[in-house]
């Protein structure tokens, strides 16, 4: 790579490159070093151009898999960007572009190889990559005293919850969120729960437990604040008319280098959509939140991630935090509210409602009691009313989120109360004026109608049935069509 701009085409030729994987052991303090982070590098904008970064990568890592026993190079490269990241926050406030610059650089190569050794090898051989050390020929080759691997972990964790979201710092906690998830992919290779492993073990009960809180509340606020990536211009160099050290990576990063997690599913369109979304940061700051609380338990210690998110609490409560509970923090529910009314067209998003309803009673206490609820339900019924379109998994989170919803009888109540004009999206029958409460019978209905001739799920009929039972004792003053629907 090195300091021009560098394509797909060009890695498996690239000098620098060559060099970092071959069979020659290259010192921490080697001017290499600099040179080979001191890259322009745009990252793809399409799963096509993705695919064809991954298969560039993978001959290159392979080769690097076979010769990091004896370089130690891979290991050096880490220390390498852990070097850059000590002083990443001081450089974040003097506006100090290059250092940050470089420290991204590392860690987007140390990304794209982790990805393919993930996929070669066990944890443990993982663990041995990390800790291979340069050795003279001949020599017995002892590995490192320094747990490189867990050393990462911390690094990354701390680096998410303490460098400030700027322009200029933007690129590089994508990169350190995105390098958790990529962490985390190995229980995709694996049908039993990696309970044991040793990245569980790190995050779970390392250095990482500490920041539990912090980094839950960053991730959150992440996806709260929905940062769109700024522009390459605004955040790294400016563009040099020699070419130089023209930063284009953030140009294209709205698609991330590889989908890491594809939460959509096959077909799914929302899951399309999301290959162009200019929101990169939130979504994988999403995904890495969702992933942390589903961890499972260990035998004798629950899930600390998800007990931060399922007791976290409003920044306008003013009593004490409870002393039982080690992971609480306060966040800003309406901020939070906010986001998730705007982002229920992804089914992740749909999922962390689902979560925060289902297990944090002081999030769904908030809820309920907000005069604003059609701005949560509408959403959610154009999901249902757009079924067709829609993954099954983001259906069953929307239907069961409304049975929720509908267990409460202040809420079955207040949704005839709220009066909507011209409902764009159902297209069946020109709906002037409707309450929210007829509307969601409607889409109900609609939803019992379309399983019954389509996919003929007995759960989702029940579910449908389940949460139309609820509502049935606050039934009152029902639109025309909607009380047609009931009994046709």
């Amino acid at each position: 790579m090195g300091a021009n701009t560098s394509q797909v085409s060009d890695l498996s030729e690239n000098p620098s490159l060559k060099a970092l994987v071959g069979p020659e052991s290259i010192s921490e303090n080697d001017p290499f070093w600099n040179q080979l982070i001191s890259f322009t590098f745009i990252s793809p904008t399409s799963s096509g151009d993705s695919k064809l970064l991954e298969e560039a990568v993978i001959p290159l890592a392979k080769i690097l898999i076979e010769n990091n026993p004896r370089t130690g190079n891979f290991g050096a490269l880490v220390r390498i960007f852990l070097g850059r990241t000590k002083e990443l926050k001081i450089s974040t406030e003097c506006q100090d572009q290059l250092f940050i610059w470089q420290a991204h650089n590392a860690l987007f190569m140390i990304r794209c190889l982790l990805k393919v050794f993930i996929r070669e090898m066990s944890e443990e051989e993982l663990h041995l990559q990390f800790s291979y050390q340069e050795r003279a020929p001949g020599s017995c080759g002892e590995t490192g005293r320094e747990d490189l691997l867990e050393e990462l972990l911390s690094n990354l964790v701390h680096l998410i919850v303490e460098v400030p979201l700027l322009d200029i710092t933007y690129s590089i906690l994508f990169e350190a969120v995105t390098t958790l998830l990529v962490f985390f992919s190995y229980q995709l290779f694996h049908k039993d729960i990696l309970r044991d492993g040793l990245i569980y073990q790190h995050i779970m009960k390392g250095r990482c437990l500490c920041l539990t809180s912090r980094l839950v509340k960053t991730l959150l606020y992440n996806f709260i604040r929905q940062e769109k990536c700024p522009p390459p211009a605004t955040h790294i160099f400016e563009p040099k008319a020699e070419g130089g050290l023209l930063y284009g990576l953030a140009s294209g990063v709205a698609s991330g280098l590889w989908s890491v997690f594809t939460l959509g599913g096959a077909g799914s369109k929302a899951g399309m959509d999301q290959e162009h979304n200019p929101l990169p940061l939130s979504n994988q700051s999403l995904l890495l939140l969702l992933v942390l609380a589903n961890l499972t338990d260990g035998p004798d210690w629950p899930n600390p991630y998800r007990q931060a998110i399922t007791c976290f609490r409003n920044t306008q409560d003013t009593s004490s935090l409870p002393v039982e509970q080690p992971h609480t923090f306060q966040i800003n529910f309406n901020s939070l509210y906010t986001a998730l009314c705007e982002q229920q067209r992804s089914d992740q998003a749909t999922l962390l409602l689902y979560t925060l309803l289902h297990q944090n009673a002081n999030m769904r206490t908030y809820m309920l009691s907000r005069t604003d609820m059609d701005n949560l339900v509408l959403p959610i019924l154009e999901i249902l009313y757009h079924v067709e379109e829609r993954n099954s998994h983001h259906v069953y989170m929307a239907l069961i989120i409304l049975l929720i919803l509908t267990e409460d009888d202040a809420f079955n109540r207040s949704i005839h109360e709220v009066v909507l004009k011209n409902v764009s999206w159902y297209t069946e029958r020109s709906l002037t004026e409707i309450s929210l409460g007829s509307l969601l019978i409607l889409v109900v209905i609609r939803t019992i109608q379309f399983n019954m001739t389509r996919t003929r799920d007995k759960y989702l009929h029940t579910n449908c049935l389940a949460a139309l039972a609820n509502m049935s004792a606050q039934f009152r003053c029902l639109h025309q069509y909607a009380a047609q629907r009931i009994i046709r």
